[in-house]
C-alpha cells in the first residue's frame, strides 16, 4: 500500500465506513424511522433527527460486518474508539444527508433492479434455485421489518449508491502521480543493523517495592478481572422445531407415492464399443477410408464375437476405453453423444449394432448389460422422506414462529420462560460470559455471538434485567438471552500478581536502557556514521522487508538520504533499539508492471474518494446538518442518569411484519 495511504489512515477509515456501510445483506438492515425526541437525537438532516439507538445499533452493525468481511484479518481495536464511533455518526449523517439530495435530484431505482437485488442477496434461494420466500420474510421479521419497508430502504441504498458511481467517476490518477508513487514504493535502500536487545539489559535493572506499586497503579487495568455475566437463554432454530415435528406413516406414503421419480433408478445399460475417429473437418477420402477400416471390423466382430475386446484393444482410436476391450461401464440417458444413444437404447443384451456414425467418428456398439429402471422400496427411504417433510415443514413454521419469538422476547421481558412454553423450546444456561467472545469456545456457539454478547451486555438486559432483542446468530437460527447474574470489573490485588508485575516491570525497565545505550549510539553515529561495526549489508525497498519489521522499515525508507551514509534509529517493540546505516539508494533492476497497474488503481481510488468527500461536505452544508459534539451527548446522558434513567437508552416497539407474501418487486 502506497505511502499516501498509509499517511492518510483516517480519510481511508472514514471512506471504508461509508462505502461499505450501504449493504445489501441482512446484517444490519435499519429502518429510517423517526424517534423526534430532542434529548434523545444525537444529529440533525434538515427536519430528520438521528437518535442514540440507532447510532448504538450502527456501530454494532458495523463492527460485525467487518468482522465478517475481513476474517482473521478484522482488528477491532482499530474501529473500537471514540474517534471511529464518532465517524460512523458522521456517516449516518451523510447517508440521509445523500438521501435528501437523491430525493431532491428525483433519482429512482426500477422495479427490475430492485428485484435483481434482491435476488442477489446470498442464503436466498433454495437448493433448486427458486427464491425462498419464507426465509427472506423470515429474515425481515428478526430485524422487526416487513418486505415493503425494507424495500423501500433497498431502493434508498440503490439511489445512493447512483450518487457514489456519478461523484466518483470523475476521479482519475494521473500517470505521473501514479509513477511517482510507484518508484517510491521500489526504490531500494541497502543498509546495515546494530542492535540492542531488551534482554540483555534485563540483568541491569534493579527493581524497589515503591517502583512495583507505581506500576501496578498505573496500569491497573492489566490486573483487572473483566466484567462477566451468567445468563438464561433460549435458541429457535429450525432444527429444534423439526425435533417438534411428528410425521405418520400416511404422511410418509404420500410424500412418496408423489415422488416416486425422486426415488427411482432409470435404466442403465453398459457396452463396449470400437471407435475409429474421424476429424470433423477430415475430407470424403478420409471419411470414406475410416469407414472402410470400421466396416472390416465390424465384419470380423461379427464373425467372431468373443474377440471384440482384443479387437477393440488392438484397433480403437478411443485410448480410455480400449484398453479396457472397449468397456464404457454403465451409462443412463442423456450420458452418451446422441448417435450412440439411440443406437444403444434400441438393443439387446449380446447384440452388436451396425454403424454408427457421431462427431467423433465410426462407432461399432456391443451392448452388455441392461440394468431396468427401478424404484427404491418404501422402507429403504422411509427415514430418509421423515427428514425430508421435517425439513419442509420445520422451514414454513419458522417463518411464523419468528414473529412470535421475536414479540414475545419483547412483550414479556422479564422472564425467558412465557417465551419457551410457547414455543416448547428449552431454556439453557451459560455462565462466565464476557463482551468479548472467548477464542476458545466453539465458534458455532450460539452465546460466543458477537451481536449475541453485545445484546446481553446491553443496558437494558445488565440494569433493568429485560431480556435481549431476538439476535439472528445462523442461519435460521435466533437466540433471545437473560441475564441471571453480572459480576463488574474487579482488581486482583497486588500481593496476588506482585510476581507477573515484576516481570512486566522488569521488560519495560529492560526496554528503557536499551533504548537510552541506542540513543547515545545513534548520536555518535551521526558525526561519524563511519565509526562503528554494523552487521552485514541488505536491501530493503517498501515491498521487500528482507527480515526487517514493518516500524524499523518505516524508519529507513523515510530517512533523509540528501547526504550518504545516512543513519536512522527506531524501537522495535518487544525486541529493542536498532540503529541502521543506509548506504545506497537505487532503482530495482526489474519492474513489477502488475503491481504497478494495481497501484495506479489504488491511487484512482484514494482520488474518487477524497472526491466523495468533498461532495458530501457540500450536501451536509446545503442539508443544514448539525451534530452534538461527544461532551454534549455525555452531558446529555450523565443528567439523566441522575435523575433516574437514560435518555439515550429507550426501548423501541418492534414493528410488526407483515403475514403476507413478499410485496412486488420481490422475486416470487
Amino acid at each position: 500500500m502506497f505511502e499516501f495511504i498509509r499517511t492518510h489512515q483516517r480519510l481511508m477509515q472514514f471512506a471504508l465506513l461509508l462505502f461499505i456501510f450501504p449493504s445489501f445483506a441482512f446484517v444490519g438492515i435499519q429502518s429510517y424511522a423517526h424517534f423526534g425526541e430532542a434529548d434523545n437525537t444525537v444529529a440533525t438532516v434538515g427536519k430528520q433527527s438521528i437518535t442514540k439507538q440507532e447510532w448504538e445499533s450502527a456501530q454494532q452493525e458495523q463492527m460485525e460486518q467487518l468482522r465478517q468481511r475481513f476474517g482473521a484479518q478484522f482488528d477491532a481495536k482499530m474501529f473500537d474508539t471514540p474517534e471511529a464511533r464518532q465517524r460512523i455518526l458522521e456517516n449516518l449523517v451523510a447517508q440521509r444527508a445523500l438521501g435528501a439530495e437523491a430525493t431532491r435530484n428525483h433519482l429512482a431505482v426500477s422495479d427490475q433492479t430492485l428485484q435483481q437485488s434482491i435476488l442477489a442477496i446470498p442464503g436466498l434461494t433454495t437448493p433448486d434455485g427458486k427464491f425462498d420466500v419464507e426465509r427472506y420474510k423470515s429474515l425481515l421479521a428478526v430485524q422487526g421489518m416487513t418486505p415493503t419497508m425494507y424495500e423501500a430502504r433497498l431502493r434508498q441504498d440503490l439511489a445512493l449508491q447512483q450518487i457514489n458511481a456519478a461523484i466518483q467517476s470523475t476521479a482519475f490518477a494521473p500517470n505521473t502521480v501514479a509513477a511517482r508513487l510507484s518508484d517510491l514504493n521500489d526504490q531500494e535502500r541497502t543498509v546495515q543493523e546494530i542492535t540492542f536487545k531488551n534482554d540483555a539489559f534485563v540483568a541491569q535493572v534493579k527493581l524497589t517495592d515503591a517502583m512495583q506499586k507505581a506500576y501496578y497503579e498505573k496500569n491497573i487495568a492489566q490486573f483487572e478481572v473483566p466484567e462477566q455475566v451468567k445468563a438464561e437463554y433460549v435458541v429457535l432454530s429450525a432444527e429444534a422445531l423439526a425435533a417438534q415435528i411428528t410425521v405418520s406413516d400416511a404422511d410418509i406414503k404420500s410424500y412418496y407415492d408423489q415422488n416416486q421419480k425422486k426415488y427411482g433408478v432409470e435404466e442403465q445399460r453398459r457396452a463396449s464399443h470400437i471407435l475409429i475417429a474421424v476429424k470433423k473437418d477430415a475430407s470424403a477420402a478420409e471419411v470414406a477410408a475410416a469407414k472402410a477400416k470400421a466396416e472390416k471390423l465390424l465384419v470380423q466382430v461379427r464373425a467372431a464375437p468373443a474377440d471384440f475386446a482384443k479387437l477393440a484393444k488392438a484397433n480403437s482410436d478411443d485410448p480410455g476405453s480400449g484398453e479396457r476391450g472397449g468397456d464404457l461401464d454403465y451409462f443412463g440417458p442423456g450420458m452418451m453423444v446422441k448417435p450412440f444413444e439411440n443406437a444403444a437404447f434400441k438393443m439387446k443384451a449380446g447384440d452388436i449394432s451396425d454403424l454408427v456414425r457421431s462427431d467423433f467418428g465410426f462407432h461399432i456398439i456391443r451392448l452388455t448389460e441392461v440394468k431396468p429402471a427401478a424404484i427404491k422400496p418404501l422402507e429403504e427411504v422411509k427415514t430418509e422422506i421423515a427428514g425430508e417433510i421435517k425439513k419442509q415443514l420445520a422451514a414454513k413454521k419458522y417463518a411464523e414462529a419468528a414473529e412470535t419469538f421475536t414479540n414475545t422476547a419483547y412483550e414479556q421481558a422479564d422472564s425467558l420462560k412465557p417465551l419457551a412454553d410457547k414455543l416448547k423450546l428449552k431454556i439453557e444456561t451459560a455462565s462466565n460470559l464476557k463482551r468479548k467472545p472467548d477464542p476458545n469456545a466453539p465458534p458455532a456457539s450460539p452465546v460466543n455471538n458477537p451481536k449475541f454478547l453485545a445484546a446481553l451486555f446491553s443496558t437494558d438486559a445488565l440494569k433493568n434485567k429485560h431480556n435481549t432483542e431476538a439476535v439472528e446468530v445462523a442461519p435460521s437460527t435466533l437466540v433471545v438471552g437473560h441475564v441471571v447474574e453480572y459480576v463488574p470489573v474487579s482488581k486482583l490485588p497486588f500481593e496476588a500478581v506482585q510476581s507477573l508485575v515484576q516481570a512486566r516491570l522488569t521488560q519495560t525497565e529492560a526496554a528503557a536502557l536499551a533504548h537510552k545505550a541506542g540513543q547515545a549510539r545513534l548520536a555518535q553515529l551521526q558525526k561519524n556514521a563511519d565509526d562503528a561495526q554494523f552487521g552485514p549489508a541488505k536491501a530493503v525497498s517498501r515491498t521487500k522487508g528482507a527480515g526487517v519489521e514493518n516500524v524499523a522499515l518505516a524508519a529507513i525508507m523515510t530517512a533523509d538520504v540528501a547526504k550518504l551514509p545516512a543513519v536512522v534509529g527506531v524501537d522495535v517493540p518487544g525486541q529493542g533499539y536498532s540503529v541502521y546505516r543506509i548506504n545506497k539508494v537505487a532503482a530495482p533492476a526489474t519492474l513489477d508492471v502488475a503491481r504497478r497497474q494495481a497501484e495506479r488503481q489504488q491511487v484512482a481510488n484514494a482520488l474518487a474518494q477524497e472526491e466523495m468527500l468533498a461532495y458530501i461536505d457540500v450536501v451536509k452544508q446545503r442539508a443544514k446538518v448539525t451534530i452534538k459534539t461527544p461532551a454534549q451527548i455525555d452531558a446529555a446522558t450523565q443528567a439523566e442518569e441522575k435523575a433516574g434513567g437514560d435518555p439515550l437508552v429507550k426501548p423501541a416497539t418492534p414493528a410488526t411484519p407483515a403475514k403476507g407474501t413478499a410485496t412486488s418487486p420481490a422475486p416470487k
